[in-house]
């Protein structure tokens, strides 16, 4: 591109946009309303726990290829993720107290399914075609509709696994999302459900190091710079309003808008864009996991829902969690607390902790929420849009948003949006 771009936002989606264009040959100039690049996905130092955290867990998996394609580009250090050598998932139920590992086989045919001890406990192989329903799914059709969501394996794998992937409950959500997911990880055999988590925290892995290479790029990241106001002429972004300055747009220079939905369909008027979410709270206590803690651990039948043992603490995830958001934090870091010392044989007294409650964490994966998400491209020809709440077909993730991000990008470099390649088409 001759002109400069604009990535307005510098969470995963806007570094993805940035890292995409720079790469493409684009001149880049990324503006961000915090003080501190990363979004919802970032680390921060907590004093209460004296520990650096990060504001959500975040399990990748092995199959993340534009996370994974994202990390090599921006030269991450190669420990920013780990995880078992295998695809291996550690559950526990609280209510029986049994244990199991469930182990897919590396290869795209499932024989593990054969194999009782790879498996849930109590299940059969034939089980496991239940979510069949969901890959030959139509368009607005919710997981409910499309397979049982009853019994111990429902319970034990396919609840847990969607609600952590959908953050909402599966029977609502979106099948044809499901589907996306499921093709290309467990579908894809083993070899892409290597599950990996960012132990040194998700700055260390996606942020520092994008903002790094941006910079040493030739790229410009300006912070405290909030976008009050876009200027709109005749199929194009004619300027940005910032608190302090107003900057005007050449014919050549273009807008990515990396921002989240609700403030961007107050910036860009009549965009389609999900308006309901749903909520996460993370738990965070400041106390070295036992040896030999699996690195995850599903839990079912319990308000914990994953824990994560990271070496300095053990932190736990709870999706779809609209319900825990008046509940009194202490009351729930003790509730959880009670949970993870049968979990893990440490002391009944609490220790130090953290509840970090995240109202609007993803937008609601259902069929109506889903059918609401825009496109990358725009009807202003130098408008693209990136976030996890755009139409990447997958749902609100690390992954989502950092494709949504080179999709936006790749919209530009081949020469803007659709809607104006139409115009020019016809003419």
């Amino acid at each position: 591109m001759a002109g400069t771009v604009h990535v307005v936002g510098a969470g995963l989606a806007g570094l993805s946009a940035a890292v995409s264009l720079v790469a493409g040959g684009a001149r880049v100039v990324v503006h961000e309303a915090a003080k501190q690049a990363g979004g919802r996905c970032r680390s921060y130092y907590d004093p209460t726990l004296g520990l650096t955290i990060d504001n959500g867990n975040h399990l990748l998996l092995s199959g993340n290829r534009s996370a994974l394609d994202f990390m090599r580009t921006i030269g991450a250090p190669a420990d920013a993720l780990s995880g078992p050598e295998e695809a291996v998932f550690d559950f526990a139920d609280l209510k029986s107290g049994e244990r199991w590992r469930l182990r897919p086989n590396a290869g795209r045919v499932p024989w593990w399914v054969l194999t009782p001890s790879r498996r849930v406990p109590g299940s059969r192989a034939r089980d496991y075609l239940a979510p069949l329903g969901i890959l030959r799914a139509g368009a607005g059709r919710t997981i409910g509709e499309s397979m049982d969501c009853a019994g111990a394996l429902y319970e034990r794998l396919w609840h847990p696994v969607l609600l952590a992937a959908l953050n909402t409950d599966p029977k609502e959500s979106d099948a044809r999302l499901a589907a996306t997911i499921l093709r290309e990880t467990l579908g894809a055999g083993g070899q892409a459900c290597r599950p990996l988590v960012a132990v040194n925290g998700l700055s260390a892995a996606f942020v520092d190091p994008a903002v790094a290479w941006l910079q040493a790029q030739g790229a410009s990241l300006r912070f405290g710079r909030r976008l009050r106001a876009l200027g709109f002429g005749e199929d194009r972004i004619s300027s940005l309003a910032f608190g302090d300055e107003s900057i005007d747009l050449g014919v050549d220079d273009a807008v990515v808008l990396a921002l989240p939905p609700w403030v961007a369909a107050d910036l860009v008027p009549g965009l389609s864009a999900p308006r309901d979410y749903r909520s996460i709270v993370n738990a965070h206590y400041a106390i070295r996991p036992p040896d030999g803690a699996p690195l995850l651990l599903g839990v079912v039948n319990g308000l914990t829902e994953w824990l994560f043992a990271y070496p300095d603490r053990l932190s736990v995830t709870i999706s779809g969690a609209d319900r825990l958001l008046d509940v009194p934090r202490e009351d729930l870091s003790r509730q959880i607390w009670a949970e993870l010392s049968t979990l893990t044989g440490l002391a009944p007294e609490l220790p130090s902790w953290q509840i970090v409650k995240e109202k609007r964490a993803t937008f609601a994966a259902t069929p109506a929420e889903a059918a609401r998400r825009a496109s990358a491209v725009t009807s202003h020809e130098n408008l693209v849009l990136a976030g996890d709440w755009t139409a990447t077909g997958l749902p609100s993730t690390i992954e989502g948003a950092i494709r949504s991000g080179t999709t936006a990008a790749h919209a530009l470099l081949r020469g803007g949006s659709c809607a104006s390649a139409q115009t020019r088409g016809a003419a």
